[in-house]
Formats: structure tokens, C-alpha cells, sequence
């Protein structure tokens, strides 16, 4: 049985939230004082092993962990152990382990993510600067994540970093972190803010740019060349639209929820850490599968028929609106983006 929506779309890359808490409080992310979820309301290291068999049992072929930040995650690494031993199992379709990090744990973790089989992994980078880094971040240091990504490119760890441009805060660093990008040979993209989350940092409307207006911004930098959406992985089939720098080893992508809707191609859902499965990051959309778990404990059955009936109810797209209040108020560390 292979996953599909009711639009006809494959389903089949999951992106699995392990935490909702995080060792930083982005300013377009979540509140500076946040309430986090009980340790009894989030799913436990064999719930979500549990959910993740489910899925590569359905044909999902990629699952990222998500958080929060993932690695602080207690156990985490039984997870990644769990997650390689399913992709060795003749019952799934598991071809690949992925991570999104904010990084400021790498230098602990790199080997055993490679140890778990994990090849590539995302890191979010919104400033090369310290003092700016510690403003858009709240709570972050800036040299352990950069010491972080050392540690992942000695590892082996192929690297995408991934950036969130405001206006007025780091649209000058755009081409900085371009060059930063193109100096450790690994690629970049750039992420409209997406509407999630009541924030009182500043009104995003204000802040919002393009990716347009960056890409624009950073050819008067450096030569591109537009490639097709799965030039840097096969599995990709992601919201990015990738340029490669001429001359360069670097690829650009642009996400763009706002200005080139992505919807049309979406291969994902999410699954939250308290268990939600959520079948649009802008949609409340979701089905409680802490509550089938716990009620049909080792049922494997029972799961996977509940998530293929869920899968109608993913909507066509999503519509943000930067002028109107958030439609969705959870904030992002509940979903992982």
C-alpha cells in the first residue's frame, strides 16, 4: 500500500518532531517565554519508532526529526538506532534518515548521526554575526554552531543550511551567508517567515521579502543558473527552487510559501512530538495518533488504517495571509517547519 492524498499527490517523506523545546527562542519561531508540552503528553522513543514503521510500511521513503531542536531530545539516539535498524527491514521502504538542527549540538552528536546512517542533515543559520545571532536567536551562541557545522563537515555530513531573512534584521548578511556557503563547498536556502505562531517581535508583513527580491540581491554577487527542483537529491521533491552558482560547488534554493506557492508537488505531513499528524504545516487539519497508539498499543493495523483514512483530508494548499492575524497559532518548534 503506498500513501496518497485525495488530490492524487504521493505521500511519502515524513517529518517526525521529537521535542517541542529547544536550547534557542527564535524570534519568528516561538514567544521569548514559552510553555512547553508535558513530558507525559509527548510520544515516548518506542511511540514514535512505532509511528515511523507505520509510515515506511506505507512507503514513505525519507523521514526527517524535527523539533524544537531534536538533539536535546532525551534518548535521541536510541531514535536514530531504531530508525537504521527499520531501514534494514525487508517490510519497509525507508531509504533515508535526515535531521534539521539549529547546530548548537553537533560537535557532540556529527558521529553518531553518521554512525546511525544518517548522510545529510539541514542547519539553520540566520546570522554570522554574533551579537545579531544572540538577538534574532534570544539564547544562542553563534561560534558553537559554527564549531557545530565543523564538526558535521569532518564527520561527513553532507550540509544545507537553511536561512530566514527579515528585512530590517539580517538582509544584509544575505550575501555573507552566501559566502560563508560557497567557502565550506555546501549549499544554502533562503525561507519566506511563514505565519505561524501570535509573535511580538515585529509584524511580519513589515519584515517580509522575497525570495525574488533575494535572489535579485545576490546576482548582483554571483553568476546563477536555474537547475531542476531535485538537483542536489533525488528524494528531495521539496518546497525549494535551486540555483547553482557558476564556478562554485554551491546550490541556492529559495522557499517561498508566500510568493510561489509550493503546494501543487507536496509529498510530506508531519507528525508532532505529542503525536498530532498534521496534513498541512498552514492547516489545522490533523488525527491524534498518541491517543490510537495508547489505545491500540502494538497494533500496527489499526495505525496504518487510521493514517491512510487521514490522508483525504489534506488540503489542495495553504493560504498565508502576512496582513491578517495568524490563521494557525501554534508556533513552529511544535512542528519543525
Amino acid at each position: 500500500m503506498k500513501l496518497s492524498d485525495g488530490f492524487g499527490r504521493p505521500i511519502n517523506y515524513l517529518r517526525l518532531s521529537v521535542t517541542d523545546r529547544c536550547d534557542f527562542r527564535c524570534v519568528y519561531c516561538m514567544a521569548e517565554e514559552m510553555q512547553f508540552l508535558p513530558r507525559e503528553h509527548i510520544l515516548s522513543i518506542e511511540e514514535m519508532t512505532f509511528v515511523a514503521q507505520a509510515f515506511s510500511e506505507l512507503g514513505v521513503s525519507k523521514i526527517r526529526l524535527t523539533g524544537g531542536e531534536p538533539l536535546v531530545r532525551r534518548n535521541i539516539t536510541q531514535l536514530f538506532d531504531n530508525l537504521s535498524y527499520l531501514r534494514q527491514q525487508d517490510s519497509n521502504t525507508l531509504e533515508e534518515i535526515t535531521l534539521t538542527t539549529n547546530g548548537s549540538q553537533l560537535q557532540k552528536y556529527a558521529h553518531v548521526l553518521v554512525n546511525a546512517g544518517v548522510k545529510r542533515i539541514n542547519i539553520s543559520l540566520d546570522s554570522l554575526d554574533p551579537d545579531k545571532f544572540k538577538s534574532l536567536t534570544r539564547k544562542g551562541n553563534l561560534q558553537m554552531v559554527l564549531d557545530g557545522i565543523n564538526a558535521a563537515i569532518d564527520a561527513g555530513l553532507q550540509i544545507k543550511l537553511n536561512s530566514v531573512i527579515l528585512k530590517s534584521r539580517n538582509q544584509n548578511e544575505v550575501i555573507d551567508l552566501v559566502a560563508f556557503a560557497v567557502e565550506k563547498k555546501i549549499d544554502i536556502s533562503f525561507i519566506e517567515e511563514m505565519p505561524l505562531g501570535v509573535i511580538e517581535e515585529h509584524r511580519r508583513d513589515d519584515e517580509f521579502i522575497s525570495s525574488d527580491t533575494l535572489r535579485s540581491q545576490i546576482e548582483n554577487h554571483y553568476a546563477m543558473t536555474p537547475t531542476d527542483n531535485h538537483s542536489i537529491n533525488k528524494n528531495t521533491a521539496g518546497p525549494s527552487r535551486y540555483w547553482k552558482l557558476n564556478q562554485h560547488t554551491t546550490h541556492i534554493g529559495f522557499i517561498s510559501p508566500h510568493s510561489d506557492n509550493f503546494c501543487a508537488s507536496c509529498n510530506r505531513v508531519r507528525v508532532t512530538a505529542e503525536g498530532k499528524l498534521l496534513l498541512c504545516l498552514g492547516n489545522e487539519n490533523s488525527l491524534d495518533l498518541r491517543k490510537i497508539i495508547r489505545q491500540h498499543p502494538n497494533d500496527i493495523g489499526i495505525l496504518k488504517q487510521k493514517i491512510i483514512a487521514a490522508m483525504d483530508n489534506k488540503p489542495e494548499k495553504h493560504h498565508f495571509n502576512l496582513s491578517d492575524e495568524p490563521q494557525i497559532v501554534r508556533f513552529m518548534n511544535m512542528t519543525g517547519g
